[in-house]
């Protein structure tokens, strides 16, 4: 069942600063006039349009200074994630077992929305000060941590699951063993528990610290969750895989993977008895699988183009991840505002994520060309037609990450457990797409050579 949150204006919405408090309605100053039956328009004098303008800007500014640097950090988070993933390909387990290269994008999506979506709920958890009060505060803890071991479990087998089938599917002819086809699963669900486990740690402390110093956790959360995500996943996926494959014939892979589903019934138990995430135990399950669908979709664009444009491997994650974790920041502030039933500056947000999107795209593109990195023909037109695909992508972030958390919210879905696995998976599509497009243009009048 939805959650029964109270539906409000949502026309405007101001997020106030962590540990602001809520203007008390019997408080507010009215203005009122006896005995006069004019009327009368209440103009601001250039002072308090002034004063206004202002602290605009200093939320501007605010929001800058604080998502940045963890934009930055996704950015080398996906930068590192490709080299290792550039280096795992050459391992045995990855010769052998061609499944894992179909797993990866499959259980980084699914991993991604379920911490995402932990950080997102922990984010608005904190801005409405539940975690001031010790008790609510270790009860909230626990029970995602609980709910997240449950999460990754059933993910993780869903992910290896999906990843065999089309395995078989895709190569009719090759033989698959089912010391192969355990190894895919097993690995699948220790790597989306433990990096769970240890991700689903920091991002409490995280935002817990974040919440001590003043820093809103809506900025900052996301993008970190999804980056290092990554690569703790991709590090012991294929840790756990060559471990596995070194023991293949053994039973070590079916104890595993009986120790892991009999776990599932305990940690669902302790979330049941949770009374504050025990209602997640049975939803949202909807959004991460119809998300895992659609970003196969990008998957199946990547693979088609891939071996015909050179560097489309490396700017492909560097795109959707940018543009979907701008996204993910907009559509985390709007929850927490919607819950807290105060007003967002849509406007000034949305310029100010838009323009951050700039600086870190640059500065990738520096690195790329100083590095040659992808061995890209690096020209002017091609510097040009790469940002105005991220500025068109990350717009596109933007608007859809406001105009799905309040639908969601109108029809009593809470945003946080919505909005982000929609959200991701739709721009990977995007993204991926329009980069294809604008390669191909490129290609075609002659502005620069990136067919492989």
């Amino acid at each position: 069942m939805p959650p029964n949150y109270q539906h409000v204006q949502t026309d405007t919405i101001e997020l106030l600063a962590p540990g602001d408090d809520l203007e008390d309605p019997n408080k507010r100053r009215r203005h009122s006039r006896a005995s006069s039956t004019s009327s009368f328009l209440h103009f601001k004098t250039l002072q308090q349009k002034i004063e206004e303008d202002s602290l605009i800007a200093l939320k501007g500014n605010q929001l800058a200074s604080q998502a940045l640097p963890s934009l930055l950090i996704c950015v080398i988070g996906l930068v590192v994630a490709g080299w290792m993933m550039d280096i795992y390909q050459h391992w045995e387990v990855f010769s052998k077992v061609s499944e894992l290269f179909i797993l990866v994008p499959v259980l980084l999506n699914l991993k991604g929305n379920l911490e995402m979506n932990l950080a997102a709920r922990f984010s608005t958890s904190a801005n409405m000060g539940d975690l001031d009060h010790p008790h609510t505060r270790n009860a909230l803890v626990w029970g995602n941590l609980a709910l997240i071991q449950v999460q990754a479990l059933i993910s993780g087998s869903i992910a290896g699951i999906f990843s065999v089938l089309l395995g078989i599917l895709m190569k009719p002819t090759a033989t698959v063993t089912v010391s192969e086809c355990l190894l895919v699963i097993v690995s699948s669900m220790v790597a989306a528990v433990v990096s769970s486990f240890v991700l689903g740690i920091f991002m409490c402390l995280l935002i817990m610290l974040s919440r001590k110093m003043k820093v809103d956790p809506d900025n900052i959360a996301c993008p970190m969750a999804s980056s290092l995500g990554d690569v703790v996943t991709l590090g012991i996926l294929a840790g756990c895989a060559h471990f596995l494959l070194v023991n293949i014939d053994t039973h070590l892979s079916a104890f595993l993977l009986l120790v892991m589903f009999a776990s599932i019934p305990l940690f669902a138990f302790f979330v049941w008895k949770n009374p504050h995430v025990k209602n997640l135990l049975f939803s949202g399950w909807t959004p991460i699988m119809i998300a895992m669908l659609i970003s196969s979709g990008a998957g199946l664009v990547l693979e088609r183009y891939v071996e015909q444009f050179k560097g489309l491997a490396m700017l492909t994650p560097i795109l959707c991840g940018l543009a979907g974790n701008l996204g993910s920041i907009y559509a985390s502030r709007i929850s927490t505002c919607l819950h807290r039933g105060v007003q967002e500056q849509f406007k000034i947000v949305e310029r100010t994520l838009l323009l951050m999107n700039i600086p870190v795209q640059i500065l990738f593109l520096m690195i790329t060309y100083i590095l040659d990195i992808g061995h890209l023909d690096f020209t002017f037109a091609f510097a040009i037609s790469y940002l105005i695909v991220s500025m068109l992508c990350t717009n596109i972030a933007l608007k859809m990450g406001k105009s799905m958390s309040l639908t969601f919210w109108k029809y009593k879905y809470d945003p946080d457990n919505y909005v982000l696995p929609y959200l991701t998976a739709i721009i990977d599509v995007i993204c991926t797409s329009l980069l294809v497009v604008s390669f191909s243009w490129l290609n075609a009048n002659g502005y620069t050579s990136l067919h492989e």
